[in-house]
């Protein structure tokens, strides 16, 4: 796993061993920032200068990758220790210490943001129901700003699975609450969502 672009192309990631973390693949990631950077609703402009959070972190190769290409600062929410020791040191090799912020916090239970984020990157452990209920804790929290582009990733809904309004994984079927999607996506087993928030009421 590598930074593609950017002051860090090449810059090797590390992960930690086991299933407990599962880092955005590089062709993943590759077709999400090919997305940001050039469509329509996107730009470099969303990219560049932009404070960005990094929930559900991980390996924090999300939040790396738009520091890499400019962002000016990023924050990563997680709480799993091994993947947490994984996200330091991937910090460090990168020198990035400086603009980035690591909380051991849970994103549907976030803490009250300093400020708000233009840029969310939103990647949940799949299929189990957490996506609605960050989005919603991390808009009441300030950590999304009004207008700002969340990327969610999501997987692929097994054969069989009900219609019932939502994914198995919890990913919404239409808009949820507050934002507006943008785009769609599938890439294998992955699937890219990208939302944009709504004015608060």
């Amino acid at each position: 796993m590598r930074i593609i672009a950017g002051r860090h192309r090449g810059r090797r990631l590390q992960a930690p061993a086991g299933q407990g973390t599962r880092p955005t693949a590089d062709r993943v990631r590759q077709a999400l920032f090919d997305m940001l950077w050039h469509a329509p609703w996107a730009g470099r402009a969303r990219i560049e200068g932009a404070q960005v959070l990094d929930a559900f972190a991980g390996t924090g190769a999300l939040g790396l990758e738009a520091l890499s290409r400019g962002a000016a600062a990023a924050t990563f929410l997680e709480t799993d220790r091994a993947a947490l020791a994984a996200l330091r040191a991937n910090i460090a090799a990168c020198r990035e210490e400086a603009r980035c912020r690591v909380l051991p916090a849970d994103a549907t239970r976030p803490p009250r943001a300093a400020m708000p984020c233009g840029l969310v990157f939103l990647d949940p452990p799949y299929r189990e129901g957490l996506m609605q209920a960050a989005l919603a804790g991390l808009r009441a929290a300030g950590w999304i700003a009004p207008g700002a582009l969340v990327a969610a990733e999501y997987g692929a809904a097994p054969d069989g699975a009900p219609p019932d309004g939502s994914r198995p994984d919890g990913s919404p079927l239409g808009p949820p609450p507050g934002f507006a999607v943008l785009a769609e996506r599938a890439h294998g087993p992955a699937h890219l969502l990208i939302l944009q928030a709504e004015p608060a009421a």
